[in-house]
């Protein structure tokens, strides 16, 4: 099996955030799953005991670096971007709270079509990924597992988004260094940066899709900083009125009513079956069932 993407973590300052990151990190990756927590000097004191707590006990392969000094947003995350060479990169929000299964689906979404440059899981505050409403912010998911199960069984037509979304998204590695990484000159915010690297990779002739079997809750959307929106109407004139008209035909209402039938209808997990099976003289018979 391939090995999976990296997961690059930016922290923020928000330790109650952080610590919730961490234990859906913890509960929905695969162990041995690769994880930089990359710090612009901006966790505290209380931060930096969280992270020391989880990585001594962590079964994630993480590594936690930290700046003597921020240098910004974009600026810190396209440093660690470009460390990663032509690796596949999923970005999580400091905020994010990912789903059980998140990275896997992401990855196969990726590996299904070539001309996929990223890929963005749905999300209770994703804007244009947006579940149950598009462009809206909704409550945390009410039963994240349950949530994780309906969106696994989702057909994968992999529509296309007019960007990818801060909450999260995979980024292929060598579409990320064809169009040369995120500018930090221009931009201050992730938000701003990543929609600017979306615009610059469809320019490029490469996609921004939907992954529909994965999602990634957050508390609020990602806040872009003084003047990117300006910046990015400057250097994407037409920018504002696509992602209108995304909004009003709302393209994904089917895609989006498709998940909440599922998450409607799914049943609980399967059992875990007995290790061993009870066997008898004339040959095995069935194991009792599992007990909680």
């Amino acid at each position: 099996m391939a090995e999976l993407p990296i997961v690059v973590l930016p922290v923020g300052s928000d330790d109650v955030a952080l610590d919730a990151c961490l234990a859906a990190l913890e509960a929905g990756t695969p162990p041995g799953t690769r994880l930089w927590l990359a710090d612009d000097a901006c966790a505290g004191p209380r931060g930096c005991a969280v992270i020391e707590h989880w990585m001594a006990h962590t079964r994630l392969r993480a590594d936690y670096t930290r700046r003597q000094r921020t240098i910004g947003e974009v600026a810190h995350l396209d440093e660690v971007l470009t460390a990663c060479g032509d690796a596949d990169v999923a970005v999580l929000a400091p905020d994010a709270v990912p789903l059980p299964g998140w990275l896997e689906r992401l990855a196969a979404c990726l590996a299904s079509d070539g001309s996929i440059a990223s890929a963005t899981p749905w999300s209770n505050a994703g804007e244009t990924a947006g579940w149950p409403r598009i462009g809206e912010i909704a409550p945390m998911p009410r039963d994240p597992a349950r949530l994780a199960r309906a969106a696994a069984r989702m057909p994968a037509t992999h529509p296309e988004l007019p960007a990818a979304v801060g909450h999260c998204v995979l980024l292929r590695g060598s579409a990320r260094q064809r169009a040369r990484g995120l500018d930090a000159e221009s931009y201050g915010s992730w938000c701003a940066g990543l929609i600017d690297l979306s615009l610059r990779l469809a320019g490029l002739g490469w996609r921004n899709v939907l992954c529909e079997s994965a999602f990634v809750a957050r508390p609020v959307e990602g806040v872009p900083f003084e003047g990117d929106m300006d910046r990015l109407a400057v250097r994407w004139p037409d920018w504002h009125a696509r992602v209108a008209c995304f909004l009003m035909r709302d393209p994904l209402r089917a895609t989006r009513a498709e998940l909440a039938d599922l998450f409607a209808t799914v049943g609980p997990p399967e059992p875990q079956p007995d290790l061993f099976p009870v066997t008898v003289d004339d040959g095995p018979v069935a194991a009792s069932p599992a007990r909680p």
